[in-house]
């Protein structure tokens, strides 16, 4: 089962174009891990560069965050429970950064594991993604991008004639245990590509604004299914239990609070605070934000089919027999449910399992059968949808080379290990935030990075972990994310150094 859920959201003017926040809800999506074929995110958006009207990029040069919550086929340590990763796509998916060292590309060949550098001195970043605490169930999970003057513009780029911006689109956490700046994409991650292409210098994220109006999606790519034909000819299918959250109220809240906001949110006190004025809050601005509201609709692309088949032949499941949009009030989205047709199971609502290829009328479609009106001779109602056995994931890790940018000028303590709820143990250091690998491969001079040395060492010192940055939300609880994450730096290590994991390795039994 494979396809995208669509939330219908407002436009908003295009001045706010200085990056977006939102709370997504979390949950398990599947009662049981299905293997690393599988691979979906849960509600969340695709930020791009705005694009001028007589100069456009689109179709020549993809590029945006799309990150969020989810899971991945390279995901090494998974679970039940969701991770979150950055998902900065630089030019036609050459160079793709999912967080500080994780990417694509091998350590040979990097194509985005030097693409994010560390911001904060309290969180942890592992190398297999952002972990959630082990059973979040339909919390709200806050997060969105900001930029921030971290860097002075360049004039060139690698040593050639193109420049680079100062946008360092930042991620901030609104959590239960974490709130404020993460990680940050350098610049230089967006504009390397115009040392090829000079055509596209000035139109990416490294200098551009963001687009404010963004699609609202769920995107699947593999839910397991199994498929049998009866003897008359009729073709049934068994979707692996899948499932959403489900409040006291009786509906489904999937994401929550989506707002835009003008660079002046925040961007404007940060730069007189560098060039030594004010300290600025941290507080994003509410009245230089606009906040996106939901109207009715919204719909469904979820298809059951066999791999393989072309996308024109591919049947959607009749998602409004048991499902309908619905927004509690005007900035929250999420869905009703057809309860002869689901199951509530605590705080989780379980879809239909069972379908027959039939016919709206007009098209094709898989239609909502009960158990008891499946063949018993196709075997569906006995087929288990298990986790297959798969061979143990090889530890992510780093270059260990004496000569690398690991190793010179290298970590100031180290190495400490926090051991995660999905299993695994991350290795870390604290590096000094200047001589962190991610910016000793950002096209920065020692003069540059120092700048940006006293520039963090002022954030370090002003903005905390326990206040609010993004608006909290209305409604609804925030998730947590996993305990073992949350950092206290070692003593004279306060400001001016971020934790930075270098190794991530199974460590012991388990937790599906």
């Amino acid at each position: 089962m494979a396809g995208y859920l669509f939330g219908p959201a407002e436009k908003v003017p295009e001045e706010f174009n200085g990056g977006f926040s939102l709370y997504a809800a979390a949950w398990p999506l599947v009662a049981t891990y299905p293997g690393h074929r599988f691979q979906t995110g849960l509600c969340g958006t695709w930020m791009g560069p705005q694009q001028d009207a007589d100069k456009k990029i689109e179709g020549k040069c993809y590029t945006d965050i799309e990150g969020g919550l989810g899971w991945w086929r390279d995901t090494h340590f998974p679970t039940i429970t969701p991770k979150f990763i950055m998902g900065g796509v630089a030019p036609n998916f050459r160079w793709i950064a999912n967080g500080p060292g994780y990417g694509a590309g091998t350590w040979e060949k990097p194509r985005g594991q030097y693409g994010v550098a560390q911001l904060s001195p309290w969180l942890l970043f592992p190398l297999d993604g952002l972990n959630l605490k082990q059973g979040t169930s339909g919390e709200l999970f806050g997060y969105g991008y900001l930029p921030l003057p971290l860097t002075n513009p360049k004039t060139t780029t690698a040593g050639k004639s193109v420049p680079t911006g100062n946008h360092c689109w930042t991620l901030f956490l609104s959590t239960a245990n974490f709130k404020g700046p993460v990680a940050f994409f350098t610049p230089f991650f967006w504009s390397q590509a115009t040392i090829e292409n000079p055509e596209w210098a000035g139109l990416m994220l490294d200098s551009r604004p963001a687009g404010p109006n963004k699609a609202i999606q769920m995107e699947t790519q593999h839910v397991p299914a199994i498929l049998s034909t009866s003897t008359t000819g009729k073709v049934y299918a068994r979707v692996a239990p899948t499932s959403f959250p489900i409040g006291p109220e009786g509906y489904s809240t999937v994401l929550h609070r989506l707002t835009a906001y003008k660079k002046a949110a925040l961007w404007d006190n940060v730069k007189r605070w560098f060039d030594g004025g004010d300290p600025a809050t941290g507080l994003i601005k509410a009245d230089a934000s606009a906040v996106h509201t939901f109207r009715q609709g919204g719909g469904s692309s979820w298809s059951v089919y066999p791999p393989g088949t072309p996308r024109e032949e591919k049947v959607p499941l009749a998602w409004k027999s048991f499902a309908t949009s619905f927004t509690p009030n005007p900035i929250t989205f999420g869905y009703h449910w057809n309860e002869q047709l689901t199951r509530k199971n605590g705080s989780l609502v379980t879809l239909p399992e069972y379908y027959r290829l039939d016919s709206n009328g007009k098209k094709p479609q898989w239609s909502v059968v009960s158990s008891k009106d499946v063949p018993p001779e196709l075997g569906l109602t006995q087929y288990r949808f298990e986790t297959p056995k798969e061979k143990p994931q090889d530890p992510r890790t780093t270059p260990d080379e004496a000569a690398s940018c690991w190793k010179k000028p290298g970590p100031a303590a180290g190495p400490f290990q926090a051991h995660l709820g999905d299993g695994s143990v991350v290795t870390y250091y604290w590096y000094r935030f200047a001589d962190q690998p991610a910016l000793l491969n950002a096209d920065l001079t020692p003069e540059e990075r120092e700048v940006m040395q006293k520039r963090v060492e002022l954030l370090h010192r002003g903005w905390t972990k326990d206040r609010n940055y993004i608006t909290p939300p209305d409604a609804g609880t925030l998730a947590h994310l996993d305990p073992a994450l949350i950092l206290t730096p070692p003593r004279g290590l306060d400001a001016g150094y971020v934790p930075i994991a270098t190794r991530q390795e199974l460590g012991g039994s388990r937790n599906k």
